[in-house]
């Protein structure tokens, strides 16, 4: 059975190419449809935090002075992750980061993102917001705690993509949704999504 990381950061802002650094990242591995481990930490990149981002998500500057370096937490989280592909809610923030923190310390992160986000909008086209928030609590997913830290946010799209994965599954009678089926539906127009996956039908 597939294994796969679900990520999450949180960070400075918006975009790395602004000088934005990351402040916190979660991973959760995902096998057979449980939560067979994780990876937590802050890290201290040497970036202030924001007033309004510390607002949105209680990660504050006196946190960060007493976490761990960047450089001692982004090789442990490349070396959690693994070959594995890696699955984020709004993927290309989360890749941008990821890219760039490891990119800085020469360490690879060519991995294959697929992104809840984007498959969720094929899937649940009806939803009022495709936010991670909002998704969660359309779907009833299982909270752990307050959004915009990194674990309960990885949880939070850790349950969305398995629960992408039973509805896809259901409906289109596969036997497989796996990483890579994903990625192909999240670049599948809406306007197409049942024609793709009924190709796929084992009926």
């Amino acid at each position: 059975m597939q294994t796969v990381a679900v990520l999450d950061f949180e960070t400075t802002g918006l975009s790395p190419s602004m000088g934005d650094r990351a402040t916190e990242i979660a991973v959760i591995l995902l096998r057979d449809g449980q939560i067979v481990d994780r990876y937590q930490s802050l890290m201290n990149a040497g970036r202030r935090v924001p007033s309004d981002v510390i607002a949105l998500t209680g990660i504050t500057n006196n946190m960060i002075a007493s976490a761990p370096p960047v450089s001692k937490v982004m090789p442990e989280a490349a070396a959690f992750v693994g070959s594995h592909p890696v699955v984020a809610h709004n993927a290309g923030f989360d890749k941008r980061f990821w890219q760039a923190e490891l990119g800085l310390l020469s360490v690879s992160a060519e991995h294959p993102f697929a992104c809840t986000m984007r498959v969720s909008r094929r899937i649940y086209p009806h939803a009022s917001s495709h936010r991670l928030s909002s998704l969660a609590e359309m779907l009833r997913l299982p909270k752990s705690g307050p959004a915009h830290r990194a674990m309960v946010d990885a949880e939070t799209a850790s349950h969305l993509w398995l629960l992408l994965q039973r509805d896809i599954a259901k409906d289109y009678r596969l036997d497989q949704v796996d990483h890579g089926l994903m990625a192909r539906l999240q670049k599948t127009s809406k306007a197409k999504v049942a024609t793709f996956l009924g190709s796929l039908s084992n009926d």
